[in-house]
């Protein structure tokens, strides 16, 4: 036992190897956002309005992409300047909604992130399955 983890009760190799498929995806994801001019964070956010299905605060765009209130402001400062989003204040809220250079860029990075999950789902879910196999012996052998 190492600071109070159980090396049996840990799969490392399974929990190792389903980071490993979260990093190959972001990389991806990363390199495609870099090759049509966006930052990857600038993609997550444009994919995190557009998923939202209407106009987005900042505040939860902020929460979707896990920044601050000034990380955020900045961001989208960023996307409005490039004509990416619509700012609309109402009150005191500020509301995005995308612009159409910004639907055009998702459409073509979207057709890319499909292929490669598609691609790589049925080792993502492996990873996943194991983990989770794991955690019922895991909890049957509690029980016993």
């Amino acid at each position: 036992m190492k600071n109070g983890i159980h090396d049996e009760t840990v799969d490392w190799d399974a929990l190792a190897n389903l980071r490993y498929r979260i990093r190959k995806f972001r990389h991806f994801s990363a390199r495609e956002a870099l090759k049509l001019g966006l930052a990857p964070q600038e993609h997550q956010a444009l994919l995190a309005i557009k998923g939202h299905g209407k106009a987005m605060t900042l505040a939860v765009l902020g929460e979707r992409l896990l920044l601050d209130r000034q990380a955020v402001g900045a961001l989208v400062g960023g996307l409005a300047a490039r004509e990416f989003v619509f700012v609309e204040t109402h009150g005191r809220q500020r509301l995005l909604s995308l612009c159409n250079a910004a639907e055009t860029l998702l459409d073509r990075l979207s057709q890319a992130h499909l292929y490669e999950i598609r691609e790589m789902a049925p080792d993502l879910m492996h990873a996943l399955r194991v983990l989770q196999d794991r955690r019922k012996l895991s909890r049957i052998v509690w029980m016993q």
